[in-house]
């Protein structure tokens, strides 16, 4: 299915790795103009090796640290004609109330959820004049509501209001505003997390695999099956969603 995405310029947050860097190749892939942001610029760097094997389009790489609203603003000066956002950067820690202190919190929601928002309101002109789409990837912890993740529930719901309250109005400018909340996803943070849940469950790290078995079709989703969705919501052929949020999560 030819999504008509070719020419189109599409900026991702967290561009480096995991979902991030895979919507980029899937983007590129249909014929968009990528520009990948991150902290690490030697990930970025990689990254826009692999995007760029994929077709041969534009990519671009602008080091930030999204959390700083200087950063935010001088991305979205530097990003040019912008079709697509696709905000996905950011990671909140786990832990339950008292293990969360504020600092913790805010520093994690600087990134996760003043980022996503921040950024789409610096872009937010450009978007209308091009009747762009945001495609927030936030996560399926704003639905399941876990205590022992209570910053990343918190932020993720307020996140998929956000995206619903956006779109609402967005669609009057020609704009729209989508999200996806994936489930466990096979990245480097997911490993991290059930190895952690490993030691603590079962006594040993190394087994942090078995406790993929009881997840739907025995394993997490591939950051690929993630990206595909993010690209089909930000083309053209999915023109009349808006202010939708999507669960992806093997149907638990």
């Amino acid at each position: 299915m030819d999504l008509h995405l070719a020419g189109k310029r599409a900026l991702v947050t967290g561009g480096s790795k995991g979902i991030g860097r895979a919507s980029a190749e899937v983007l590129a892939e249909e014929g968009c103009d990528v520009v990948l942001i991150a902290r690490d610029l030697a990930a970025l760097e990689e990254a826009a090796a692999a995007v760029q094997s994929r077709r041969q389009v534009h990519v671009e790489t602008l080091v930030a640290d999204l959390s700083r609203q200087a950063e935010v603003e001088r991305v979205a000066a530097s990003a040019g004609a912008v079709d697509i956002l696709v905000n996905n950067a950011g990671a909140i820690p786990p832990g339950g109330l008292l293990a969360v202190d504020d600092a913790t919190l805010r520093a994690a929601w600087d990134l996760k959820v003043f980022g996503f928002i921040s950024l789409c309101r610096a872009l937010y002109p450009v978007l209308k004049a091009r009747q762009g789409v945001v495609v927030n990837v936030i996560g399926a912890a704003g639905e399941t509501f876990d205590p022992g993740y209570i910053a990343g529930v918190a932020g993720n719901a307020a996140l998929m209001a956000f995206t619903r309250a956006l779109g609402r109005g967005a669609h009057a400018d020609g704009v729209r505003a989508v999200a996806i909340n994936p489930g466990p996803v096979a990245t480097a943070r997911l490993e991290r997390l059930l190895r952690h849940r490993a030691a603590t469950e079962l006594g040993d790290a190394d087994r942090w695999l078995d406790l993929c078995k009881g997840m739907p079709f025995g394993r997490p989703a591939q950051p690929t099956e993630i990206a595909a969705a993010v690209t089909f919501l930000a083309s053209p052929r999915s023109a009349y969603t808006n202010g939708t949020v999507l669960t992806i999560n093997g149907g638990p």
